[in-house]
């Protein structure tokens, strides 16, 4: 079925996101406020190295200037000449708005809107974007983590094959009542949708929506795949650009959470992190905040053993050091040097 209004399906989807958001808070703050554990919380934040946190965050910062030299050397390929800064601008002015500016547009879409402002090659620079997000940043993420698994963690910790279950049990009995309340809520508010017409389209027109964003991405893989396959060097090194950048950003969160009292090896802070990027990139929340901060501090304690409030206390830094490092964004976006030189003149003209 043609969805005849998508806007409001996007709001729908956007105010889901924003719900899980918001529930995963709540949860988050009624476990710190259990027991004595905002007491540990607050002493382990007491024990931050200065030093580390802000060595940490220049690492993430140096991360970001290589994703943008990664953007760069795609843009080439498709022989769209833009200067080295610019990509940088625009590569913080997408990450700014990744993290401080939640909503239906994201990042990403601000990076490719604002690129095609330099080009002629409009449909190729936004291809750039999707290509450097989606084909290289996330499969060489991905590529990481699968590494990682069959090389160091799967026949040496035997936590992924007993523990991983015994935790869950544990922490579903727990939390079960809270965990049947929402169940109930959620289902009660989706038989109330179902029952009445209006909440019936209401649905058709979500799925409708979600259907044609994932063929638009599907479309987006193949057009990709095409424009680049006769380019095999640029986009093996723009891969390998990315596993250098992913190691050297989570190795800095290494010394931050050996600071922090996680006492485990590299291997898994390169397996954990980047498993919890790759699934924060779906599309359940607003900038995978919750579910990157859960899934990181999950693994932290049932494949380390980590102290559950060290685990959440470094998922917490990390979000820190991205809101952080997303900064001179704002100054990109309040300066407006991410815009051509003839942007305001050509805007001008095209409103007269």
């Amino acid at each position: 079925m043609h969805n005849k209004n998508p806007g409001r399906s996007k709001h729908i989807f956007l105010l889901f996101r924003a719900a899980v958001v918001v529930l995963g808070f709540v949860l988050g703050v009624f476990w710190i406020c259990k027991g004595q554990r905002w007491d540990r919380l607050v002493e382990i934040f007491h024990k931050i190295n200065v030093g580390i946190f802000i060595f940490t965050l220049c690492l993430f910062v140096i991360g970001q200037i290589l994703t943008s030299i990664r953007w760069w050397l795609l843009l080439k390929a498709q022989s769209i000449i833009i200067s080295f800064w610019l990509a940088v601008r625009l590569n913080f002015l997408g990450w700014f708005y990744n993290n401080f500016m939640p909503g239906s547009v994201g990042g990403d879409l601000i990076r490719a809107w604002y690129v095609t402002k330099h080009t002629d090659k409009k449909i190729e620079a936004a291809l750039s974007v999707f290509v450097d997000r989606v084909i290289i940043g996330l499969t060489g993420t991905l590529l990481i983590a699968l590494v990682c698994y069959i090389l160091f963690i799967r026949h040496q910790h035997d936590a992924m094959n007993f523990n991983v279950p015994d935790r869950l049990a544990e922490t579903v009995s727990e939390y079960k009542w809270i965990l049947v309340w929402i169940v109930a809520a959620v289902g009660a508010v989706f038989a109330v949708i179902l029952l009445y017409k209006p909440g019936r389209l209401w649905m058709r027109n979500i799925y409708s929506y979600i259907y044609v964003r994932l063929m638009r991405i599907f479309h987006k893989l193949k057009n990709s795949a095409v424009i680049y396959f006769s380019k095999p060097l640029i986009m093996l090194a723009a891969l390998g650009m990315t596993v250098v950048l992913q190691l050297m950003s989570i190795t800095g969160f290494w010394l931050l959470g050996s600071n922090l009292g996680i006492d485990a090896g590299l291997r898994y802070y390169y397996f954990i992190f980047t498993l919890s990027w790759v699934l924060g990139a779906l599309p359940v929340s607003i900038g995978g905040a919750v579910v990157v901060e859960s899934l990181l501090a999950y693994l932290f304690v049932v494949l380390t053993g980590a102290q559950a409030e060290a685990a959440l206390a470094l998922a917490l830094c990390q979000r820190f050091i991205w809101m952080l490092s997303s900064l001179p964004g704002a100054v990109i976006h309040l300066t407006g040097t991410h815009l051509p030189k003839d942007f305001f003149l050509d805007y001008n003209e095209s409103s007269n």
